[in-house]
């Protein structure tokens, strides 16, 4: 529940008679409704007793600031945190929580985390609520389907001890149209039903009586404002904007811890019913006078050993120490409907794409609320980084989009940069704990289906030298020139090459040294490819040199490898005008 009951029950006999004479009380009526607490004694934070929330001020409380129970956990707790073992045999009721309320703290633990995971809810905490508000649905008293039976209704937040807030729901979920309570095991006044209220059993209806619909709302309106409960600072934060009160966080911290050693499972219905509160001390009227006529002093509580009072601070006007100061407000959640929830892929395939061309899938995203549904209007920031040259259309590295009516916000095409290999586009939303998503992406090197030489002169050099003319290629994608291909030439033995050859030409690499492999060659901008110098060594014969483009197209070359052949010289022929020699009788 929320705001205060200010006074703590002794552990004991006398929490075992006012818990007995509850249970008599609740059996001899017939009400259709469990009031929890109709009033606060005087002690503790001074907006629990009605003192700053009279005139209808709730800090945008939960539970309107209305009253909780104070009892603290039992002195002796479990020995090994996170344990569910060695809990004291006194008290085990009290330490234990009902079935159906355990799982609806559990479930409800589950579900944020699938769509809040970074909220890192913890179920521990829902528990100490539960506790503080309503002792666990009154004890775990819940029908099959979690709904509690009966009602669960705070007191009626008329300004008389409590916040004043005037009927916000015509008393459909608290039966009375002239004020608000809070309502159901977590307590929740009905316009922050209104806003936040779930169906987490399936069942048709967002109903606060309901222990599984209460718990996630709980959980829900926890996690607001990008909390992350795993701070000390943002549970706290959380805590206070249930009810706004620092006893109210201590009391809610003690049970936190308590459950965090352990706990146990206990039967429905078999659970400690909360204290019975005392009668509210009335807040002082408008314009009235201060001193003890305007605010009576705090009443002996019954409970405690010589009827002493509650110890606390005076009531402003009564003397004695004076108010604390004012707390400055909490902000008021967010509903669920407009929190951030989570930033998901919405069906980006593979981002692939040859350099220089545009790719065919563009990065989409879609963002969620805080119960699962499609949030529109949230700013997406995509940023593309690394190496390759891609960028958005329009020649853009980072461009922001606004996630549309169904929650998805798509960035402009990709245009791939001329440079092979992968590249990420990382989109991110949110602006207290963003959320985040990276996207590989890959640029393959331009491809061709043909490669072919650019004359068919044949190549050949004598051992030792090196081959006079010079081999040119060129690329072609559908008989059209490429540029940018990437080639590899590789000496081979074999057609296909399979096999790569050891011996015969051979380039050289930057030091002069032979290599036989080269693949850092591509193709000018009319697709032509030059090679480097040929050299053969002192083996003679035929030889093939392979050229494959990225895609697979190849071409293989003869490289004849041969000694010059010797010629001789022949003798001149006879002068024709020359003039025989006269012949002999």
């Amino acid at each position: 529940m929320a705001a205060h009951i200010r006074r703590r029950l002794r552990k004991g006999a006398t929490t075992t008679a006012v818990a007995a004479a509850a249970v008599a009380a609740l059996a001899a009526s017939q009400a259709p409704a469990a009031t929890l607490a109709d009033g606060s004694a005087g002690s503790g934070d001074p907006k629990a007793a009605g003192e700053d929330t009279a005139s209808g001020e709730t800090d945008g409380a939960a539970t309107g600031n209305s009253p909780y129970y104070t009892d603290l956990p039992p002195l002796v707790t479990p020995d090994k945190p996170g344990s569910s073992s060695n809990l004291p045999a006194a008290g085990s009721a009290e330490a234990g929580i009902p079935a159906s309320v355990l799982a609806a703290y559990k479930q409800a633990e589950r579900t944020v985390a699938t769509t809040d995971p970074s909220c890192r809810l913890p179920w521990q905490l829902l528990a100490a609520i539960g506790k503080v508000e309503s002792g666990q649905a009154r004890g775990g008293r819940v029908d099959a389907n979690g709904t509690a039976s009966p009602r669960i209704l705070g007191p009626a937040l008329n300004g008389q001890g409590f916040a004043l807030i005037k009927d916000t729901d015509g008393g459909a979920y608290d039966g009375d149209a002239v004020h608000d309570r809070a309502v159901g095991p977590m307590q929740f006044i009905p316009s922050t039903w209104a806003s936040w209220g779930q169906d987490a059993n399936g069942d048709g209806r967002k109903d606060p009586n309901n222990i599984y619909d209460a718990a996630l709302a709980a959980g829900r309106y926890l996690c607001a404002n990008d909390r992350d409960l795993a701070l000390a600072a943002d549970l706290d934060q959380a805590v206070l904007s249930y009810n706004r009160s620092t006893e109210y966080l201590r009391t809610v911290r003690s049970w936190y811890s308590y459950y965090q050693r352990g706990t146990h499972e206990i039967p429905d219905g078999t659970g400690t019913l909360p204290s019975i509160p005392s009668t509210p001390t009335p807040s002082p009227s408008p314009g009235t006078g201060s001193g003890p006529s305007a605010t009576p002093s705090p009443k002996p509580s019954p409970d405690k050993p010589g009827g002493k009072p509650s110890p606390g601070p005076s009531k402003p006007g009564g003397g004695g120490s004076t108010s604390p100061t004012p707390k400055p407000p909490t902000p008021k959640p967010t509903p669920p409907s407009a929190t951030f929830g989570s930033l998901e892929n919405a069906g980006t395939g593979p981002l692939r794409a040859t350099a220089g061309q545009e790719f065919d899938e563009r990065v989409s995203v879609l963002a969620r609320n805080a119960v699962g549904a499609p949030l529109a209007k949230v700013p997406v920031t995509f940023t593309v980084t690394g190496g390759t040259g891609t960028l958005f259309a329009g020649g853009k590295k980072t461009v922001t989009v606004r996630t549309g009516a169904d929650g998805t916000a798509t960035a402009p095409k990709l245009q791939a940069g001329e440079k092979a290999g992968e590249f990420t586009v990382t989109a991110v939303a949110g602006t207290v704990r963003p959320r985040t998503l990276t996207y590989a992406a890959t640029v393959t090197a331009r491809q061709a289906d043909a490669i072919a030489r650019t004359d068919e002169k044949a190549l050949v050099a004598a051992p030792g030298e090196k081959f006079a003319d010079a081999v040119t290629v060129k690329a072609t994608y559908k008989d059209a020139a490429v540029a940018g291909v990437a080639v590899t030439a590789t000496m081979v033995k074999d057609r296909l090459g399979v096999i790569d050859n050891d011996k015969g030409p051979y380039f050289k690499d930057a030091d002069g040294k032979p290599v036989r492999t080269l693949t850092t060659l591509t193709t000018d901008a009319d697709g032509q490819l030059r090679l480097p110098e040929i050299f053969a060594d002192d083996n003679e014969g035929t030889y093939l040199l392979r050229l494959t483009t990225e895609g697979g197209a190849s071409v293989v070359i003869e490289l004849t490898v041969k000694a010059p052949e010797e010629t001789t010289p022949e003798e001149p022929a006879p002068d024709a005008t020359e003039t025989p020699a006269a012949t002999k009788p």
